[in-house]
């Protein structure tokens, strides 16, 4: 007789499969967007256009607030505020949940330290190839530096949230070092 998995088994085995390349490329142009974002549990309207022109940005899709991976990703952000500050970047989180949630988690989460922005539509998810392909009504975990003209410069796709801070990270660190402003 053949074994049978529970389908929560099946989707926890796919999810934790080998980490997948995001699909926009470095050098594309990041589609732009404004949407509701949250910061300390206060709402705002968040526009890329606008975050650019101050800095960086790291742009970092999470499947959902408040589960196990999307909370370890969220205190690792939250911890590194300070060392993205010192390279001059704005950090923002985007998933499909909505705005009331996302209050919470800013606050708990994100520590207040950096903003969550809400996409329940997933049209930002969209633009940036980061649908969650096991369950498409997510988003995967990605990770995009933008710098100020728009352009991508790095990208990573792993749903183990550990390397995210790290390499994007890094990356800021490397464009500084060579004249990035």
């Amino acid at each position: 007789m053949p074994l049978r998995f529970p389908s929560a088994l099946i989707l926890a085995g796919a999810l934790m499969a080998a980490p997948a390349l995001a699909s926009l490329n470095v050098g594309d142009q990041a589609p732009d967007f404004t949407t509701q974002a949250s910061i300390g549990g206060k709402v705002f309207k968040f526009s890329l256009k606008e975050a650019l022109k101050k800095g960086p940005v790291v742009l970092y899709f999470y499947p959902a607030a408040f589960t196990p991976g999307c909370t370890v990703e969220a205190h690792d952000f939250a911890e590194a505020v300070e060392e993205y500050n010192t390279v001059g970047a704005t950090v923002i989180g985007v998933s499909h949940d909505d705005i009331a949630k996302l209050n919470k988690f800013s606050v708990s989460e994100c520590r207040s330290k950096f903003a969550v922005a809400a996409d329940p539509d997933e049209s930002i998810i969209k633009s940036y190839d980061a649908v969650l392909a096991q369950k498409p009504e997510y988003a995967n975990r990605t990770s995009y530096v933008i710098t100020p003209d728009g352009k991508i410069l790095y990208t990573y796709t792993d749903l183990h949230p550990d390397h995210h801070v790290e390499n994007t990270l890094a990356a800021l660190k490397q464009w500084k070092a060579q004249g990035g402003k």
